[in-house]
């Protein structure tokens, strides 16, 4: 497995490469332009070294005739040698390449006068090697004349490259030396602003280490930086919702002991009663049947209740046909609804919503169980599903299951729809409408009960839930 990145080594490498290479370009830049700088300068030395040999010359003879001489001592070139570092060298020839004075080892030029010389005089300055070591030359085309003749020298001056050399060299080292200071202060820039900025993640890690076990509270953190805030609130996000989850599940746990305590304990009781012969087998057999099946039903409802909450937080929500599923179910039901000779109808429209089908076949199959359970034989039992006509909100699904029974009182339907609030523990767990609102609140939607009257008499229950509906073209073919 990787490690994780650090931030301060990513800045410091971001930011370092390129100011490295900015600064290897810009050394070699002023290096050369160093190495320009002391030519010009160094070449203004040669130029005069050159001029102050023309100066000794002396012509017999004129033009093509004519014959240089020339009274240069070596001693006259040592003014331009500096420090000894670098040493000079010259040579006085025609034009046809005769030497006249100097060193004849010093090759004879063969360039040509610039168009337009750095200079006011006839000069070229270029490299080449002599004895061996580089040397830069500075030749010289000078007129000259006497009252015995005319003619043209070229004075060529030569000087070996230590000092130039030594000069760029010292001015490289110092350019390194300020460069890498530069570069040294950056980083520690860098290191100390990233400190810096990072002192609100580390005292944000310090305080979440510190929390008690359990603490799922959300973060406080208002001096944070504004780009740490959708960090934050994200994981706030998160820890919301573990928080529900983790209630939830406590919820169930302790509902769960709760709740199958009581028919455990009432089946070990018969149980024990059939065996010492208290209660005759067929009645003791019939009462444990019961007992089973309310501890069945029970549990049933509470894995279906934990199942909501499990589907809740699943991310992509299908569209479901509502509609579909509820004549799935009144057709599943119908034995029941034969049983207890009910006048039934169902009217129903298109009612696509976003919702797992599982959500709604228990929706609809615990609220017309319902029903059926507490309709009088004989009465009527209606379902209609219909779509409201409003825009502001969205449009809905309405619907609504009426039968025909004794109704509730208004103290009882406020908590009807609390876990285990059953209108009559003998018949049912008191989960089963509990059932509904959570799946109703977890599809965005409303649940109600109320009596359906007519005048201060009342005709019956209605339950009336209400789910947003989805656009009909995103129904999956």
């Amino acid at each position: 497995m990787s490690r994780p990145r650090s931030l301060r080594r990513q800045l410091l490498v971001g930011i370092l490469l390129p100011t490295l290479l900015f600064v290897a370009v810009n050394t070699y830049s002023l290096h050369r332009q160093a190495l320009a700088a002391l030519h010009t300068a160094y070449d203004r030395t040669l130029l005069a070294s050159a001029k102050t040999i023309s100066e000794q010359l002396d012509v017999r003879g004129w033009d093509e005739l004519a014959e240089l001489h020339a009274t240069v001592p070596y001693a006259a070139l040592e003014a331009f040698e500096a420090d000894n570092q670098s040493r000079m060298f010259y040579r006085v020839s025609n034009l046809h390449g005769e030497m006249v004075s100097g060193f004849a080892e010093l090759p004879v030029w063969r360039g040509a006068i610039p168009a337009r010389p750095p200079y006011a005089a006839l000069v070229d300055f270029y490299d080449d090697q002599f004895r061996g070591a580089p040397v830069r030359v500075a030749v010289l085309l000078q007129p000259v004349a006497s009252s015995e003749g005319r003619g043209m020298a070229v004075v060529q001056v030569a000087e070996t490259l230590e000092l130039r050399e030594a000069a760029a060299l010292q001015i490289l080292r110092t350019t390194l030396t300020r460069q890498a200071l530069l570069l040294g202060l950056i980083a520690l820039l860098v290191v100390l602003v990233v400190q810096r900025a990072t002192r609100p993640v580390r005292q944000l890690s310090a305080d979440l280490r510190a929390r008690p076990e359990g603490d799922l509270a959300p973060i406080a953190a208002p001096a944070a930086p504004r780009e740490l805030q959708p960090l934050i609130d994200a994981t706030n996000a998160v820890m919301q919702r573990l928080s529900h989850l983790l209630a939830h599940q406590q919820r169930f746990v302790r509902d769960a002991s709760h709740q199958l305590r009581t028919p455990l304990a009432v089946l070990k009781v018969q149980v024990q009663s059939a065996l010492r012969g208290d209660t005759p087998a067929p009645q003791a057999l019939h009462e444990i049947g019961d007992t089973v099946d309310r501890a069945t039903q029970l549990a049933n409802q509470m894995l279906a209740l934990a199942k909501v909450e499990q589907l809740r937080q699943q991310g992509a929500v299908p569209v479901t046909r509502l509609d579909a599923v509820l004549r799935e179910i009144a057709l599943e039901l119908s034995p029941l609804v034969a049983q207890g000779d009910l006048d039934f109808g169902i009217d129903t429209c298109a009612a696509p919503v976003h919702a797992h089908e599982w959500m709604l076949r228990e929706l609809c199959r615990n609220l017309l169980h319902n029903a059926i359970r507490h309709a009088p034989p004989g009465t009527e039992l209606a379902i209609a599903l219909r779509a409201d006509g409003r825009h502001g909100d969205g449009r809905h699904a309405i619907l609504t299951i009426a039968d025909g029974g004794p109704g509730i009182d208004d103290e009882l339907a406020a908590r009807l729809f609390q876990p285990f609030s059953a209108g009559d523990v003998r018949t049912g767990s008191g989960l089963g409408l509990a059932i509904c609102r959570e799946i109703v609140q977890a599809l965005g939607g409303t649940i109600a009960l109320a009596n359906r009257r007519e005048g201060a008499r009342i005709l019956g229950l209605d339950a009336v839930v209400r789910l947003p509906l989805a656009p009909l073209a995103t129904i999956a073919p």
